[in-house]
């Protein structure tokens, strides 16, 4: 297995997991940057065109955690890999956020669901055509009776 390295880091307003919110779209105001390593800022070439891009990334504060979780937005536990819990056997974290600017190395970016310091592994562009699915069913998602839950609480908190 290939070892993962970091290509940037990213900075947020948000200091400690809890209070931060679980999901992009519940970010809405939340801003912060990304800062790509100089070698390499020449990837970020032909990204400024796209709204929305992919950032994965390592929970690198996240705890081991079991199998199963009682996810943010429910009251019964789930198997991790049906939530989208931080504490998993690889801490790789995945958000869809808004593209807002580009300076150099640095992306500027809105829907901000990310810890501050956070370790970014790569970016990819989000593209309706192939990541947008309306009409797919989310398993429990779709039943949860947790609705209301939007920012993250010390479940999973080390």
């Amino acid at each position: 297995m290939n070892d993962f390295k970091s290509i940037g880091v990213v900075h947020s307003p948000f200091k400690v997991s809890v209070g931060m919110p679980i999901q992009p779209v519940f970010a809405e105001g939340a801003e912060g940057t990304v800062e790509v390593l100089p070698q390499y800022a020449d990837g970020l070439r032909d990204l400024e065109g796209f709204e929305r891009i992919w950032l994965i990334y390592w929970l690198h504060k996240a705890p081991p955690g079991p199998l199963r979780v009682i996810p943010f937005r429910d009251t019964t536990e789930r198997g991790v890999f049906a939530t989208r819990a931080p504490c998993r056997p690889n801490a790789i974290g995945l958000s869809c956020v808004c593209l807002l600017a580009i300076a150099g190395n640095v992306l500027t970016i809105g829907g901000m669901d990310i810890l501050d310091g956070t370790p970014l592994l790569d970016i990819k562009p989000y593209v309706p055509k192939f990541d947008a699915f309306t009409n797919s069913r989310a398993g429990w998602c779709d039943r949860s009776p947790v609705t209301s839950r939007t920012h993250a609480d010390d479940r999973f908190a080390q």
